[in-house]
């Protein structure tokens, strides 16, 4: 089977057509090779695990005890059992403590061995298998694969593929259903196309967390999900201040432009030759062979459609929607168009609830009003309103919404409302030639609209029943029960190129609705038009000149229950192509490796400010530079004491080994113990936690009582060490709050 990597399906024939950097395709230029602060780290910077060849750490989570889990998403099957299959794992024989700093753990050497990097190694403990690819359920289904209406498993269909099903493991989050948190449910998205989310009961049973595939379930086979019309492309996610799991739908082809390109610069052009991108041609039959297409269209003047390989699998969609497999020929997807039940393309790219997650089956919610793109992670804050997302991919960008009051407070999810923002970087040293380890980001937030979750429901369904046959309708002269000729399929191509996908949104409403929002301001646009910016986000953010230049923005955490004084950390996997460009708010020196910056939130939970903490290697550093500095981020996990978890999806440069690695952060303001500051720990007067009001970083006073209070109850607590932080035991906790979660409200407690 071809090893699947996202980065190796982004490369192809980018090179060769842009001839520079892309998404996944670092080139370090031999100017730009030596940046300075490339690599650095503001704090410390330990590694724990290292996985198997070919996968990428992703999915962490940290359990109550202390137990870190992680998928094994897509291995190389040349591994050894049990590590040639995909699944989640979690450390046996090893707990953090939450106690500040990384003391706990000695650092892992790097892989060196063929028998080191063919499985996956921790720095204490072992990493045993929960589940794994082909594990099979109570109900017959198979882990992590979708199934058409009457049952068919589609991994039976030929044709075009994402990755392949149950390959694909990534986010986890635990929802616990007893006081003590060993107990719950484990929620796992699956990145491929149609996606997926499995939902297995896990419990701890002495030293080791078992699961129960008995009882487990596919999410996307449930009557429920399939009337959303499914999910795509699941990747990270997280869980909300309220106990439920969200899934990120990181719906690469949502891109409707290549790359830096705007909407206007093809209505000025009056061609959109050189500047199509995927989203154009969704419906098109056999809509992955776009980019084969264009080259032999257009020869040297072809390009790259940015996100078409990301429309492997659509056709795997429809059939799990229950369309008639008319295009299967074999082992490929043929020109026959496929009718009735083909996607809405606008129905997938969202930030997906399961509420009720304990019930029999969840109830899944997809929240619209957020916007929709290449979600990687959304991270929700405590005040229940504030909302941070990461869009994945080249030329993306970062985004906020705000809900009009508490998301868990609206009775019906379709009545949640609230704003969507772009970021604009107004910082004058980010448009110059500059080191990202030297310049912090000032961000102003561009308001792009107002709207609630119902009516872009609305403005979506208006778009249901187009079908690969009206591709080649609206395109072309071909009728229905015509023959689809090579000639008529390039007739229908190059219209699109030309003119745009008139099935869908069109150029002239995306350039009309930025036209009336500069006039009269995002409240003063046309009823018509106010389906833009959440339904063409990144088109949308572009036109007004928000900052769309971050390059694989793919984390994004902060701290379980952080307050205002603590910090949001977000993942740039590559600095670079449009980030280190002569264009835009951001053209500083590339940093291949990537950049992880915090932001501090302001009493309106607020992010304004983006310091660089972690930069990583240029693209030429040499093994004894990049084997132990962090290369390309993907998620990060910020635990309860304020530590990141930072996970690799790593281009490998000049390492001496290919694994991907899992560290752990400590901020430089813990270094020296716990009540030093920041994230959740004693000393920063700022973030509410019981026993900072002293002021003195830690040094309290042995047997002092503190009431510690919120809206679920109230109790008085002890200081039994003399921290300066009150230390109530998990028994104390529970009986006092008894509908308040642990693992969301700890921080509160300094504990």
């Amino acid at each position: 089977m071809p090893e699947f990597t996202r980065r190796n399906l982004m490369a192809t024939s980018v090179a060769a057509a842009v001839g520079a950097s892309v998404s996944g395709v670092a080139v370090a230029d031999e100017e730009e090779s030596d940046t300075p602060g490339a690599p650095s780290v503001k704090g410390e910077l330990k590694r724990f695990s290292s996985t198997a060849l070919g996968a990428e750490v992703t999915g962490p989570f940290v359990f109550d005890d202390g137990s870190l889990l992680y998928s094994l998403q897509h291995p190389s099957t040349d591994n050894p059992a049990p590590f040639d299959k995909a699944g989640i794992g979690y450390v046996e024989g090893f707990n953090f403590e939450f106690d500040g700093d990384s003391s706990e753990f000695d650092e892992l050497s790097t892989p060196q061995t063929n028998e080191e990097q063919g499985r996956v190694r921790v720095s204490d403990g072992e990493y045993v298998l929960l589940a794994s690819q082909g594990d099979t359920f109570g109900n017959g289904e198979e882990l992590g694969v979708p199934e058409t209406p009457d049952g068919t498993p589609i991994t039976e269909f030929a044709g075009s593929r994402y990755s392949e099903a149950g390959y694909t493991p990534d986010c986890n989050q635990f929802i616990a259903t007893n006081g003590a948190g060993t107990e719950g449910y484990l929620f796992t998205n699956f990145e491929a196309s149609p996606g997926n989310v499995t939902r297995i009961p896990v419990s701890k049973d002495g030293e080791s967390w078992e699961a129960d595939l008995e009882n487990a379930l596919n999410l996307a086979n449930t009557e429920a999900m399939r009337e959303l019309g499914g999910t795509r492309i699941n990747c990270y996610g997280d869980k909300t201040p309220w106990d439920t799991m969200v899934s990120s739908e990181e719906n690469y082809a949502h891109t409707r432009i290549s790359l830096t390109a705007a909407v206007g610069d093809i209505v000025d052009a009056g061609s959109g030759q050189g500047l199509r991108a995927a989203h154009e041609f969704w419906n098109r039959p056999d809509p992955t062979d776009i980019q084969e297409a264009v080259d032999s269209y257009y020869g040297d003047d072809s390009w790259y459609v940015q996100g078409y390989w990301a429309m492997g699998g659509v056709e795997l969609l429809a059939y799990y929607l229950g369309a008639d497999p008319v295009d299967q020929d074999g082992d490929t997807n043929t020109t026959t168009p496929i009718g009735e039940g083909y996607p809405n393309p606008y129905r997938y790219g969202y930030q997906l609830e399961f509420q009720d997650p304990t019930a029999e089956e969840p109830t899944p919610v997809k929240h619209y009003a957020m916007g929709r793109a290449s979600w990687e992670a959304p991270d929700f804050q405590q005040d229940r309103k504030t909302v941070y997302q990461c869009s994945d991919g080249d030329s993306k960008g970062i985004y906020k919404f705000v809900a009009d009051r508490p998301i868990p407070s609206y009775s019906d999810p379709m009545d949640v409302s609230g704003t969507l923002y772009a970021p604009k970087v107004t910082t004058g040293a980010a448009a110059e030639k500059n080191s990202p380890a030297d310049v912090t980001l000032d961000i102003e937030w561009l308001e792009l609209g107002h709207a609630s979750n119902g009516e872009v429901a609305e403005w979506i369904a208006d778009y249901d029943g187009v079908t690969q046959k009206d591709y080649l309708a609206t395109h072309s002269d071909w009728s229905g029960g015509d023959e689809v000729t090579a000639e008529v399929l390039e007739q229908a191509d190059r219209e699109v190129v030309e003119n745009g996908n008139r099935d869908y949104i069109t150029d002239a409403e995306i350039v009309e609705w930025a036209r009336q929002y500069e006039a009269n301001g995002p409240d003063g646009v046309a009823e018509e038009l106010r389906r833009v910016p959440f339904l063409e986000t990144r088109a949308a953010a572009k036109e007004i000149g928000a900052t769309v230049e971050f390059n694989k923005a793919e984390g994004v955490d902060s701290v379980p229950g952080a307050t205002p004084g603590d910090y949001v950390y977000f993942g740039i996997s590559e600095f670079n192509d449009d980030m280190a460009d002569d264009a835009g708010d951001l053209r500083m020196h590339r940093v291949d490796g990537g950049v992880v910056y915090r932001g501090e939130l302001e009493p309106d939970y607020n992010v304004s400010r983006l310091e660089p903490v972690i930069v990583g290697p240029d693209g030429t550093d040499t093994a004894d530079v990049a084997d132990d500095a962090l290369v390309n981020v993907d998620n990060v996990y910020v635990m309860e004491d304020g530590r990141v978890l930072c996970c690799e999806d790593a281009d490998q440069f000049g390492r001496s080994y290919k694994n991907d690695c899992l560290y752990v952060y400590t901020p430089e303001e813990q270094l020296n113990g716990p009540g030093n500051g920041g994230n959740g720990n004693a000393g920063n007067s700022n973030n509410g936690n019981a026993g900072n009001n002293n002021g003195n970083n830690g040094n309290g006073n042995s047997g002092a009582t503190r009431m510690a209070q919120s809206g679920a109850g109230a109790g008085t607590f002890t200081d039994h060490d003399g921290d300066g932080n009150v230390d109530p035991s998990r028994s104390q906790f529970d009986t006092t709050f008894p509908n308040l979660n642990w693992n969301a409200w700890s921080s509160l407690f300094g504990n």
